[in-house]
C-alpha cells in the first residue's frame, strides 16, 4: 500500500512526486509514455537550460531524478480508479491501494473521425460505462476501441447488457496478454466506421464499406484512458474535458488531487511542474493529518 498514488509521468506527475518522496511518503508513478512533451524537438522557454533540450531527454532526466530519490515508477496503462475505502488504481496487470491520488495523465488529444460522434452525445454515445451502463440495460451496444481500456470497459459493461461489440474502426486489437482471452467473450467487429446515424438518438453505425449495424449505444473507450475518464467515473467534476479543482489542486473527492494539462488552462511545462509541486506539497499535508 501507497501513500501517494501518481498517474501520470509526465511533468506534472514527477514534479509532485519529487515532493511526497522527499517528505517520506511511499510513492508510486505508474504511467505510459505518451506526453505530448515526448513530441518536442526543441524546448526553449523551460526555465534552467542555456541550451536547447528535447522534451524526450527532459522527461527522461525528470525520471532519473525521481527514481534516485526513491520514487517508484510502474510503466503500466492504468484501467480504472476506484475508491472504496482507500484509493485503488488498476492496471493491465494488477492493482495498487493509496491513501491519496494525483491525476497526471494529460488531456486527450485524439479526435475520431467519425461523423455525428459529437452529435450523439448524450443520446446514444457515452464516454463512461459506470455512469451511463444502466441506461443501456439489455440493450445492444458497442464499444469503440481497441486497446486494454476497451476491453476493461466491455467487461464492466457485462453488468447491463450481455449484448456488446468490440468496433475497432479498423484497428487491429492491441492487447496485453492479460486481455487477449478476455476478449475472446465479445464480437470484434473491425471495419472502419464512417458516420453515425439516427434521428433523436443513436440508432445505426455506417462503414466506410456502405454497410450498417443496427445499435442502440455506443461506449467510446479509444486508444488509452485519460485522467478526465477516470474523473467522471467517480462524480469528480469537469468542464469542457478538463478536471476542475480548488486552489490546493484537489477535485470535489477529499484525497483526490489533479495537475498539468487535465486541469485545462495554460499549458505549459512550468505551469504543469508548479501544479505538480502544489499538489504533492497538498497530498503530504492530507496524508500526515489522515
Amino acid at each position: 500500500m501507497f501513500d501517494a498514488i501518481i498517474i501520470g509521468k509526465g511533468p506534472a506527475g514527477i514534479s509532485a512526486s519529487l515532493y511526497t518522496v522527499r517528505a517520506g511518503l511511499k510513492t508510486l508513478v505508474i504511467g505510459v509514455n505518451g506526453s505530448n512533451l515526448k513530441k518536442a524537438e526543441k524546448v526553449e522557454n523551460y526555465f534552467g537550460f542555456s541550451d536547447v533540450i528535447r522534451g524526450e531527454d527532459l522527461l527522461r532526466e525528470g525520471e532519473k531524478q525521481a527514481l534516485r530519490l526513491g520514487v517508484e515508477i510502474v510503466e503500466e496503462e492504468v484501467l480504472s480508479l476506484n475508491k472504496p475505502d482507500l484509493f485503488e488504481v488498476s492496471t493491465s496487470t494488477g492493482k495498487y491501494q493509496a491513501k491519496a491520488v494525483i491525476l497526471a495523465t494529460g488531456q486527450p488529444q485524439k479526435k475520431l473521425d467519425i461523423v455525428n460522434l459529437a452529435k450523439f452525445e448524450g443520446i446514444g454515445v457515452s464516454y463512461c460505462t459506470t455512469c451511463d451502463g444502466f441506461f443501456f440495460k439489455n440493450k445492444k451496444v458497442g464499444i469503440l476501441g481497441f486497446k486494454d481500456y476497451a476491453i476493461h470497459e466491455a467487461i464492466e459493461m457485462q453488468v447491463f447488457t450481455k449484448d456488446i461489440t468490440i468496433f475497432t474502426d479498423g484497428n487491429e486489437l492491441d492487447l496485453t496478454a492479460a486481455f487477449l482471452q478476455q476478449a475472446m467473450k465479445f464480437k470484434i467487429d473491425k471495419r472502419p466506421i464512417a458516420r453515425l446515424g439516427g434521428d433523436e438518438s443513436l440508432k445505426t453505425v455506417h462503414f466506410r464499406d456502405e454497410t450498417l449495424e443496427v445499435i442502440e449505444g455506443m461506449f467510446v473507450a479509444y486508444d488509452t484512458a485519460a485522467s478526465v475518464d477516470f474523473a467522471k467515473k467517480m462524480g469528480v467534476f469537469t468542464e469542457n474535458n478538463a478536471i476542475l479543482v480548488d486552489k490546493n489542486q484537489q477535485t470535489n473527492i477529499i484525497g483526490l488531487f489533479a495537475a498539468g494539462d487535465c486541469t485545462g488552462g495554460f499549458k505549459q511545462i512550468a505551469t504543469a511542474v508548479g501544479q505538480g509541486a502544489l499538489a504533492g506539497r497538498r497530498v503530504i499535508e492530507y496524508v500526515r493529518n489522515l
